[in-house]
């Protein structure tokens, strides 16, 4: 990961910066794509209030099983329909996620580029996160070799993240479900039940070990 700054400087009012992450990924990575808010956190609406008053509330196993499928070799995206404006304590929220001595893998993270209101509104009362889910995540594969699928799997909570994931190519064999409870669903099969903690168990028959050839740029 790398840090770029972008500055605009003005005769009356100085300087401004602004930082982002540059994350440089090989052609043929596999990527693991994450919701945040009721996938990563417990629940939608709550996942926007309490971060910001310093309670946790993450769901119990995310940050060992993500760590697990990183250290396999894949790479995490994070995804959330939350306002381009809370980029910052968006991110702050998910550095600060730390469950025993595991923390949440860095990767980018992708925000609506739309007021707060609005993006609010779209995910929460309209519950229609998924239209921009596809457009962003149909930009990054348009980034990878033409006819190639850089997403490997996807998480989230709800059948939009579904749609959105499917949309983009994910096999609905690799596509899981959350609840507020911590109960993981299989979307292939609704019988299947599980959680974070028991697949961070079984992460090698879920997420196999990538082997790279280190002389491929």
């Amino acid at each position: 990961m790398n840090e770029m700054v972008f500055s605009v400087t003005t005769a009356y009012q100085g300087t401004t910066k602004c930082k982002c992450n540059v994350f440089r990924w090989r052609y043929d990575d596999k990527i693991v794509i994450s919701d945040i808010d009721g996938t990563i956190t417990k629940s939608d609406v709550l996942g926007h209030i309490f971060p910001l008053v310093g309670k946790d509330w993450a769901q119990s196993g995310v940050a060992q099983l993500f760590t697990k499928i990183k250290n396999n070799g894949y790479q995490l995206l994070y995804l959330s329909a939350r306002a381009i404006g809370q980029a910052r304590v968006t991110r702050e929220y998910l550095r600060s996620i730390k469950q025993g001595e595991v923390c949440l893998p860095d990767g980018p993270l992708l925000l609506n580029p739309t007021s707060l209101l609005r993006a609010f509104h779209r995910e929460v009362i309209e519950k229609k996160p998924e239209e921009f889910k596809i457009q962003c995540l149909a930009d990054i594969k348009a980034l990878f070799p033409a006819g190639s699928n850089p997403f490997y799997a996807g998480y989230g909570n709800r059948v939009n993240d579904v749609c959105a994931y499917q949309a983009v190519g994910i096999p609905i064999v690799r596509i899981f479900t959350i609840n507020y409870k911590g109960e993981l669903k299989h979307e292939l099969t609704q019988t299947f039940q599980s959680t974070y903690h028991v697949q961070s168990d079984s992460v090698d028959d879920f997420f196999p070990p990538l082997q790279k050839c280190d002389n491929k740029s």
